[in-house]
């Protein structure tokens, strides 16, 4: 009797600790452009998108973070290139994927520009659907905010050339006190789309204009890669950068966006780590 009762014990300790190990792990996927994507941190390099941060906000035994945002893409370009399909591939029922373009759809270039409340929109409306077909879970967020404080904002065709500046290249225009947006419509969009569709929706516009207002002129160039000649080694010269987050600045947008995931959506609430 006794051994029966040991080995009844023991088969209820094996199915526990099977249990814990093979628990489902599930995946957040991000779409979406340089403010988002990885980055090559060789030789010291200091530029980092938020969804290279985001894995630190959550417990890696149950979230899997899967960035596939990738620099200068936009809704158009992610789908033409067959990026998207790559991921499409690799979701599985209850995935998360974080939909989040914008900065890229608003240039003039053919191959990259949308309109909103048209292409954009159909862009959009085309990744939540067909997210929804592979059974995962849609969560769209309108773009970061640019560290815009001038009055007028200057012309801009393109965010992966400030990568090949340096800070004598930079605006020289005086910036005032209030952040100004240059999304416009693409801000709006996301929003007008998840009401349509019945989607999760992240005001991540919202959230980083928060964000770089309450720092102020000064502070908000803590978040990007903005160093004075000789104060960063990887770029010597300096760089005057204010679309592209640094080290700091992608941990800090990464908390904040996942904070606001995990309000948006409540079972995620307890994988939510504090990254440090």
């Amino acid at each position: 009797m006794k051994q029966i009762r040991l080995l009844a014990v023991l088969m209820a300790f094996v199915l526990v600790c099977t249990s814990a190990t093979n628990h489902k792990t599930t995946t957040i996927f991000i779409i979406g452009d340089s403010t988002a994507a990885n980055k090559d941190i060789s030789n010291g390099k200091k530029e980092r998108g938020w969804g290279m941060a985001l894995q630190a906000c959550f417990d890696p035994e149950y979230i899997v973070v899967d960035n596939h945002a990738v620099n200068g893409r936009s809704s158009l370009s992610f789908m033409n290139e067959g990026r998207w399909d790559k991921v499409l591939e690799k979701i599985k029922p209850g995935d998360y994927v974080i939909i989040q373009f914008g900065h890229n759809d608003e240039k003039p270039k053919a191959d990259r520009h949308t309109d909103p409340g048209s292409t954009f929109d159909y862009n959009l409306a085309k990744y939540v659907r067909e997210t929804r077909e592979h059974g995962g879970i849609p969560v769209l967020m309108n773009p970061v905010v640019r560290r815009n404080f001038f009055v007028n904002a200057p012309e801009n065709d393109d965010d992966e050339k400030l990568r090949t500046t340096t800070f004598k290249d930079g605006v020289k225009m005086v910036e005032g006190d209030s952040l100004i947006d240059t999304h416009g419509l693409y801000r709006v969009a996301p929003r007008d789309v998840a009401r349509r569709m019945n989607v999760h929706f992240v005001d991540a516009n919202q959230i980083t204009h928060d964000l770089e207002q309450g720092l102020g002129t000064e502070g908000s160039k803590k978040l990007h890669m903005w160093f004075l000649p000789g104060e960063e080694p990887s770029v010597p010269e300096g760089r005057q950068d204010n679309t592209h987050y640094n080290v700091y600045g992608a941990q800090v947008v990464a908390n904040l966006l996942a904070d606001a995931l995990c309000e948006e959506i409540p079972v995620l609430k307890k994988y939510r780590v504090r990254s440090k």
